[in-house]
């Protein structure tokens, strides 16, 4: 899968990796902004099992 990528890239190495990187940013923003907010409902790290007294 990694080597399809990166023979799809137009350019050198260098802009290659520049596209990957840039690419890269782009998924982890989209998961934080977005789908990791979604799904923070059905998640069980919000159950807290100690009591506020």
């Amino acid at each position: 899968m990694y080597a399809f990528w990166w023979r799809i890239l137009p350019g050198p190495w260098w802009l290659r990796l520049l596209i990957s990187l840039v690419v890269a940013a782009g998924v982890v923003l989209v998961c934080f902004v977005w789908v990791f907010p979604a799904i923070a409902d059905h998640l069980a790290i919000n159950d807290g099992t100690v009591d506020g007294r």
